[in-house]
């Protein structure tokens, strides 16, 4: 099973269906009329539809198991053919594709068994997905926006050399993942100084889009980054922060010691994040490509997810 630990919480939805082809008019009276012998097909399946969704993890070996949240399934006859419709939300860190798939398939496996007493010609067609939503494939459209950024390592130890800084490479290297261009990235001392002398150059420099900092923002006296950087925000964002600690709360009961701040100085986004390593990987996992969407407004730009 691929690993998901990394993913968000998000809402998932995905429609699949399915066709039946059956041989004879007759058939279909038998359908409309509930004159089929093993029982009404469109409830029986229905039922077995959404006990399949339900159970897809079970039989279905790299699935994971997953809250499945609402399920609907629609069938009816067109032509010469029964359309089953199988629509499944769940609010998780991956998506239902397979349920729905799932859900359809067996929905139309289970009029197939009931229809073939009266029916050898019946035939299942294809099944398929018709549309999924939800995860961070949803915001393939935050990528591309000519984001520049400033990576600002805050550390004591690696300005003065005897620490080499993971924490910031980290940061590029997720940033690398959206297409963030990184314009600058420098490393400073703990000092409040050197802090916001970095907040001025960079925010004033028109190229500097988004400004990120590590370092700095837990408990020890020399962690000064969100003390210094708060006063200098034209607006606050706070649920920035929020979502990152909420995130890193789920992995690590540390997380609520966090004491980053977000906010916009002129038109510069100001993120600052956990000197760890860890801890600065998994701020960007849950900020990222959705801060980005600051960018999409600033721009004009809609985004109807």
């Amino acid at each position: 099973m691929n690993n998901i630990t990394t993913k968000i919480h998000s809402l998932r939805q995905a429609i699949a269906e399915a066709t039946l082809t059956v041989s004879s008019p007759e058939t279909l009276e038998a359908i409309r009329s509930n004159q089929v012998p093993k029982g009404n097909v469109f409830e029986m399946s229905r039922a077995a539809g959404l006990l399949a969704i339900k159970k897809t993890s079970d039989v279905i070996p790299d699935c994971h198991p997953l809250p499945i949240e609402f399920a609907a399934i629609r069938s009816e006859i067109r032509g010469e053919q029964v359309h089953i419709e199988v629509e499944v939300h769940a609010i998780y860190r991956t998506g239902v594709e397979v349920e729905a798939m799932h859900g359809a398939a067996v929905t139309a496996l289970t009029m197939y068994d009931m229809l073939k007493p009266i029916d050898k010609g019946v035939e299942i067609g294809t099944i398929r997905l018709v549309k999924k939503k939800g995860g961070k494939s949803q915001f393939r459209d935050h990528i591309g926006l000519g984001v520049r950024a400033a990576v600002i390592v805050c550390s004591d130890s690696v300005s003065a050399g005897t620490k080499t800084d993971q924490a910031g490479l980290a940061i590029q290297e997720k940033l690398g993942q959206w297409e963030v261009d990184i314009t600058h990235y420098q490393i400073i001392p703990d000092e409040p100084q050197a802090i916001q002398a970095a907040v001025e150059k960079y925010s004033s420099y028109e190229a500097v889009d988004l400004l990120l900092f590590t370092g700095g923002t837990g408990l020890s006296p020399r962690d000064v980054t969100p003390e210094t950087i708060q006063p200098l925000l034209d607006r606050e964002i706070p649920g920035v922060m929020e979502a990152a600690r909420k995130y890193g709360q789920d992995r690590t009961p540390f997380a609520m010691l966090s004491r980053g701040v977000a906010g916009m100085k002129g038109n510069t986004l100001i993120l600052t994040l956990p000197g760890s390593t860890n801890g600065a990987r998994e701020t960007m996992d849950a900020l990222f490509p959705y801060v980005l969407h600051i960018f999409r407004v600033a721009k004009g730009m809609r985004h109807d997810g």
